[in-house]
């Protein structure tokens, strides 16, 4: 968006959080808080971010990397403190800045854009972001003019008894001229009984310059949250979820139970998809067509193809393919390529391994290290043995191979094209295309062994 720029404020502590991890970093649905608002800020388009850091300024950095622009606030000294920091990468601009705070996850990209041209229609030097509140109690109160904009933020221990009645809330979010952002900061002062210089004094400032003061009401309550605790956070989980949720079932997934679904914002379904209760679904996955997921399934990171079953099972960082059936009760490993038709059956470990199309390991088996073709079928109970202790080592099974159950397949080994291997059998060499492999001890019989042993 031309000439925007948005200062994220995120050098608080967040003691009240009781946390080593730094607060804005705390994910809802998956991904950081700040993660969220930078996001937002991106889908406006705006020509510059700035993220005020203090208290784990290097763990933020890290996660946002070269998204923003960064700078340090030492001391917290208040809100306009904090964004007079951001006044050497943004001094001298022309344009609108928005001030956002990087523990505010649920404002949507759509509310700041609509912030932002409520801003520009009405040619004012601020505009707040506010929110209607159903009990007020404890917020800064929005006092209107009979033009509509601006009078005054009065706060709660302030507030004449009329004033208590507006129900119109001060959300801490701004959009303002940036040249004159930065000149009123310098005129804060901190005579106040906290000692700090507080962002809010701009508006004053404003007001008596006679600049137009301008405020715009977000649609719901809920996306103005500040997260200061872990109950705000479990508040901003449940409400961004539910969030989700909806958007997937407006784009034709099927969610039986929303409340008890946990999808990540990243998370990508395809329509006439049926999500079951208890299924959690992580990080940068994607699901297609025509699939069903859950009870209780887990998906990190993964991407499952068209018309496929997970049930009752873990995916993690892996590819599942199209018309594919995972569990119940599966385990699919990281680095794991399944491929189309296959069956990966109950009980059944898969670990960066490749199953060719139309393979099936139907039970109680573990695949680690393999590279399986197409067209195997794995017996209950097989294992690949791929440690020795030290190293980890390859099995390769190749196209239309049958292995027996309760096998073990000493790697590094090959099962060749067609071969079989008998049930029971430990393989410790490579068995060509078309053979048979057997590597179990001759059975013997004993008769009347048991009558030796006097047992009565």
């Amino acid at each position: 968006m031309t000439n925007t720029y948005a200062v994220v404020l995120a050098a608080g502590k967040g003691t009240r959080m009781k946390s080593s991890l730094y607060k804005v970093l705390h994910p809802v649905c998956g991904k950081p808080m700040v993660e969220h608002v930078v996001t937002n800020m991106e889908l406006l388009g705006v020509k510059k971010i700035v993220t005020i850091v203090g208290h784990g300024a290097e763990e933020v950095q890290r996660r946002l990397g070269e998204r923003s622009e960064y700078a340090l606030q030492e001391e917290q000294l208040g809100t306009a403190h904090a964004v007079l920091q951001a006044e050497e990468v943004l001094k001298n601009l022309s344009g609108t800045t928005i001030v956002i705070c990087g523990d505010t996850p649920l404002i949507t990209a759509k509310t700041m854009s609509d912030l932002l041209e409520h801003h520009k229609s009405t040619g004012a030097k601020a505009t707040i972001l506010t929110a209607i509140a159903e009990n007020p109690t404890g917020y800064g109160r929005v006092i209107r003019s009979v033009d509509g904009n601006v009078q005054s933020i009065v706060e709660q221990k302030d507030a004449t008894a009329e004033e208590q009645l507006v129900r119109e809330i001060n959300s801490g979010t701004y959009c303002f001229d940036n040249e004159a952002l930065f000149k009123s900061l310098k005129l804060v002062n901190n005579n106040n009984s906290q000692g700090e210089y507080y962002l809010p004094d701009v508006i004053e400032i404003l007001q008596k310059e006679n600049e137009i003061i301008s405020a715009y009401a977000a649609d719901e309550f809920e996306e103005i949250l500040g997260v200061n605790d872990r109950i705000a956070l479990s508040q901003a989980e449940e409400t961004m979820r539910l969030r989700i949720a909806q958007h997937h079932m407006r784009e034709g997934v099927t969610i039986i139970d929303p409340r008890n679904t946990y999808i990540s914002s990243e998370a990508i379904i395809g329509p006439d998809t049926v999500i079951q209760p208890g299924v959690i679904i992580e990080g940068k996955t994607t699901i297609g067509m025509n699939c069903t997921v859950g009870p209780n399934s887990h998906i990190v990171s993964s991407t499952i193809g068209d018309e496929t079953t997970i049930h009752s099972s873990v995916v993690l960082s892996s590819e599942v393919g199209d018309h594919t059936s995972i569990g119940p009760f599966a385990h699919i490993r990281p680095q794991s390529d399944v491929g189309n038709d296959v069956k990966i059956g109950n009980f059944v470990e898969v670990k960066k391994s490749t199953v060719g199309n139309g393979s099936k390991i139907s039970h109680l088996s573990y695949m680690g290290d393999a590279s399986i073709g197409t067209n195997v079928n794995v017996g209950c109970g097989t294992i690949t043995v791929n440690y020795d202790g030290k190293n980890k080592f390859t099995t390769t099974i190749e196209d239309d191979a049958f292995v027996g159950c309760n096998s073990n397949l000493i790697a590094p080994v090959t099962i060749g094209k067609k071969a079989y291997v008998a049930a029971g059998s430990t393989i410790t060499k490579d068995v060509p295309g078309e053979a048979l492999a057997i590597g179990r001890a001759r059975q013997e019989n004993k008769d009347g062994y048991v009558n030796k042993l006097n047992i009565k």
